[in-house]
Formats: C-alpha cells, sequence, structure tokens
C-alpha cells in the first residue's frame, strides 16, 4: 500500500497576524502549489531526505546560498515532530496502533520562505498519511492543534493556528479566537465560507524576499504581553476588519473588500519594521489601482484587482520585480465531517 497526500499553501486574506493574539482571520487555502507526502510500508522506520536536506555542495558559495533560500535545517525535521506529536496524541487517546513500520519522505513546489505556510502544509500532509497508513480518525479542528503543537512545541516555530486551521480544512475559512472560547475548548470557532463569495484575487510572491516568520515578527509578541497600547489596538482593529470582510462576502459586497485588505497592511506598518523590497510590492500594486496586503510574514501578497486589464499590468509591472502574479485556484473543501 502506497500513501499518497497533499496539502496546499494558504493566503491570509484579511486580520492577520492576530490569529496569534485571539483576533479574527479569513483565509484561504489554494491549490496552484502543494506540499505532498508518500508512505509505505517498510521492514524499518525510515524518513527519506528531499532534496532540500542535501548536505553536499560544489563550493562554500552554494552552500551559503542554500542555507539563506533554506536555513540550517529542510523538512526532515517537520517530519519528525510530526511522527512523534501523532504518537504522543494516540498514546494519550489510548489509540492502539499497529506494529508497522513505514518509509516516509516529503516534496514540495510551495515557494519558501515568502508567508505561504510551506512548512506547516508539509506537517498537513505527514499527519494526514499517518493518519491514513494507522486507520486513526482525527477531527479537524485537533489535527490543526496537532500540526501547531509539532511546529511550536516541538521546533519552537513561532506560529499562530490561522495557517494550520485553513490547510486542515482546506476552502474559505473565518475563524474567531477569541480568548474565553480559547481557553474553554483549546480552539477557536471555525465557520467555513463559499470560495463563491471571493471577488477577482491575486497572489503575488518573489522567493529572494523571503524572510523567516521569526525574524519579521520582530518584537510584537514581547510588547503584547506587556499590554502595549499600540499593539493591542492594532489586533483588535485587525479583528474588527475581518468581522466588517465577512459581513461584505455573505453581502456580495465586494466593492468594498479592497478598501479593507489595504487597511491591513495600513496598520500593519505602522507597527512593524518591514523590508523596502516588501513595501514596494504592496505599492507598485497599489499603483496599479489593485488593493494589495501581505498573505502573512511578508515575501507574498494578495489583493483585489478590477479586470484582465489590471492583472496583465500586475504581471508586467510585478515581473520587472523578479515578482511572479498568479491567479489563486481555492482548494476544494474535502466534506464536513469532523469539523
Amino acid at each position: 500500500m502506497i500513501i499518497h497526500t497533499k496539502a496546499y499553501p494558504r493566503v491570509g486574506l484579511i486580520g492577520n497576524p492576530s490569529d496569534g493574539y485571539f483576533g479574527k482571520t479569513i483565509s484561504f487555502a489554494f491549490s496552484n502549489f502543494s506540499a505532498e507526502v508518500v508512505l509505505y510500508e517498510t521492514l524499518e522506520l525510515e524518513i527519506l531526505p528531499n532534496y532540500k536536506d542535501h548536505s553536499r555542495f560544489a563550493c562554500m558559495a552554494e552552500l551559503v546560498k542554500d542555507v539563506r533560500l533554506h536555513g540550517y535545517y529542510g523538512g526532515i525535521r517537520l517530519l519528525k515532530a510530526t511522527v512523534k506529536k501523532f504518537y504522543d496524541y494516540c498514546q494519550e487517546n489510548c489509540i492502539e496502533l499497529h506494529d508497522k513500520n513505514f518509509s516516509i519522505r516529503y516534496s514540495s513546489d510551495i515557494p519558501h520562505g515568502v508567508g505561504l505556510a510551506g512548512s506547516s502544509a508539509i506537517i498537513t500532509a505527514c499527519l494526514r498519511a499517518l493518519m491514513a497508513f494507522y486507520g486513526v480518525s482525527i477531527a479537524k479542528y485537533v489535527q490543526a492543534n496537532l500540526v501547531l503543537s509539532a511546529e511550536v512545541d516541538e521546533l519552537h516555530i513561532t506560529a499562530g493556528l490561522q495557517d494550520r486551521v485553513v490547510q486542515v480544512y482546506e476552502g474559505l475559512v473565518y475563524m474567531d479566537f477569541n480568548k474565553e472560547v480559547m481557553d474553554k475548548q483549546g480552539y477557536g470557532n471555525y465557520e467555513p465560507l463559499e470560495p463563491d463569495l471571493l471577488p477577482k484575487l491575486y497572489v503575488a510572491y518573489r522567493a529572494d524576499l523571503s524572510e523567516p516568520t521569526e525574524v519579521f515578527h520582530n518584537n510584537i509578541r514581547k510588547r503584547f504581553e506587556c499590554g502595549d497600547k499600540e499593539v493591542i489596538g492594532a489586533m483588535r482593529y485587525w479583528s474588527g476588519l475581518t468581522y466588517k470582510a465577512r459581513r461584505f462576502l455573505i453581502a456580495g459586497q465586494l466593492d468594498k473588500i479592497a478598501g479593507l485588505l489595504d487597511a491591513n497592511f495600513d496598520r500593519r506598518r505602522k507597527i512593524y519594521r518591514l523590508s523596502e523590497d516588501n513595501i514596494l510590492m504592496v505599492e507598485t500594486a497599489r499603483r496599479l489601482g489593485a488593493s494589495a496586503k501581505f498573505t502573512g510574514s511578508g515575501g507574498a501578497i494578495v489583493g483585489t484587482y478590477e479586470n484582465e486589464q489590471m492583472f496583465k499590468q500586475l504581471r508586467k509591472k510585478l515581473g520587472k520585480l523578479n515578482i511572479k502574479v498568479i491567479k489563486p485556484k481555492i482548494a476544494k473543501t474535502k466534506g464536513k465531517a469532523g469539523l
């Protein structure tokens, strides 16, 4: 038996980065790219390396280039952390697993380090493969928590639930991470929305702008925990924008979405230290009449556009800056069981 599983990148449409601060967000998963995991039974348990995990280089310059792009660790650590969290979950919940071993490998064409949640996509795909191999069913909200725990608790990666929720649920999801709700049930309130509600959207990204999330988030977490009024006010502001966006989407008032996306970025710019290259991406798109904001932690943007002529101009102008522009294909939700 050979198991193939996939997970997709996500776009934080609005509200981010308030998901880790008890805010609200709307995100979607899109299938233009994917992370794939292949798992099959073998005599010994083996995690197979991807080309990103190689350790042989032609010269030091090549090694340095690889480190700058992929960091010091490839995806093997992601698979190890997921296997551990899955095993721990099964032990804690008295789920008996068969004693067969497996080999597992991953591949991904998700642009690296540009805020599209490529790492959590690998973990999500791995968790799905393990569930299939062992015949274990896990509720979707629990899956999202396990993916987050693999990153935060096992690998000490700065992260919030938004990415993991939408990658598990897929489609378009409205998320409310209200503190009282989170404290009471251990997860937020998640509402799948119809992707057909969305206006015309583009996603633009550029690999050489990659900024690891740990770098991007600067000292915002510390300021939030210390009660910084500016940061707390921003989180509430983004939460409010998300609530309005949900209402406008459901009402079909798509002409009001662009202003909310722009407002999301403008407030973000006030409290974060952003690179000039990232700001240039946003400003270039806006000069053409499109709206624009970060999809995640920087390096990629999302926005609305009015017509095909504007989309072609986005491709042309951003292309000159070595930025690729695509129309995201929303990944379809795989049923509603286990919500």
